[in-house]
């Protein structure tokens, strides 16, 4: 079963800077470019933009490595 996420969840993940968490903004369900390469989003794989609370970035990761915090 997929997870999904609503904009708004708080979510984390694992990253090279260790454990981080953050706040859902966007579900993205094409392709779309991000940053300096395409994201390659759909509607049966979609990806979420995140916000770090703890270093302010934006990422944008898969359902299967995010877990909502509640």
């Amino acid at each position: 079963m997929k997870k999904e996420f609503k904009v708004g969840d708080y979510v984390g993940w694992n990253s090279e800077a260790g454990r981080l968490h953050g706040t859902t903004r966007k579900k993205v369900t094409s392709p779309a470019n991000f940053k300096t390469y395409t994201v390659r989003a759909s509607k049966e794989e979609p990806q979420y933009r995140i916000k770090s609370d703890k270093t302010d970035q934006r990422a944008m990761l898969k359902d299967g490595v995010l877990k909502k915090i509640i």
